[in-house]
């Protein structure tokens, strides 16, 4: 049977991304999770890259973030930061984030070599000060690109970004300002397509807490000694993972 080549070309584009240009490489943590965490295994089974809460509301910082950092660091892997939002004053919380970062990166004597750092965008159902709001977001992200040069990833998933960003309030204004920051969704059932304004994700969460509707063999739950990760796939190779972590990774020694 003769196949054309642009039915060839199509139906190579309708693959999903995960088929043939993600790596399965990044774990994300926080305070929930109460075990002690083997880097060291994650690194053999192609982890490159830990994401860790650093700070959460109200003003609170994660007790596990510094030592992580370090074990993770001596490991071998990459490091980022989170911040979980809340509906108080934005700038005040960036302050607050990039301040426990920085000050938790110049303590050890092990540590990564930059931080990438993302936003946690999602509804604010079991911490005080309430939901953040997409304006509070724009104005977060934009604190952070002005100390540090840097914009951070936004954390979200499919269906609250697509709820926030077209709702009845959000302006194109706000949506230009946060497709400035590198995309980070979740969704637990099928990949993410419906990505505007960014023209796709750079990093897929799959799986958490267990929920993963996915085949288990090319999406795993579990990883090292956690039986119930929360993992990633990173649109890339993991060389693809470590150039990103470079250029958007911030030093804050600088």
């Amino acid at each position: 049977m003769k196949i054309s080549v642009t039915r060839i070309f199509l139906a190579f584009l309708a693959l999903p991304a995960s088929a043939f240009a993600a790596s399965n490489s990044v774990v994300n943590l926080s305070h929930y999770d109460l075990m002690r965490v083997d880097f060291a295994q994650m690194k053999k089974q192609g982890i490159v890259g830990v994401i860790h809460e650093a700070s959460y509301p109200r003003s609170v910082r994660d007790s596990y973030y510094a030592t992580r950092q370090s074990a993770a660091a001596r490991a071998g892997l990459l490091w980022g930061a989170y911040h979980f939002g809340d509906a108080t004053d934005p700038v005040r919380q960036a302050e607050f984030f990039l301040n426990t970062v920085a000050s938790q990166w110049r303590g050890p004597s092990v540590r990564p070599e930059g931080v990438l750092l993302v936003l946690d965008f999602e509804k604010n159902g079991h911490y005080p000060g309430g939901t953040m709001r997409l304006d509070q977001a724009v104005t977060f992200v934009e604190r952070i690109h002005q100390r540090t040069g840097k914009y951070p990833g936004l954390y979200c998933s499919e269906y609250r970004l697509r709820q926030m960003l077209y709702g009845p309030k959000a302006t194109a204004a706000q949506r230009q300002a946060l497709s400035n920051c590198w995309l980070w969704i979740a969704n637990y059932h099928h990949e993410p397509r419906d990505t505007a304004p960014w023209s796709h994700w750079t990093m897929w969460q799959y799986t958490g807490d267990g929920v993963c509707d996915l085949p288990h063999g090319s999406y795993p739950k579990g990883i090292a000694n956690i039986r119930k990760a929360e993992r990633n796939m990173f649109r890339g190779s993991a060389e693809a993972a470590a150039a990103f972590w470079q250029e958007y990774g911030w030093h804050p020694a600088e």
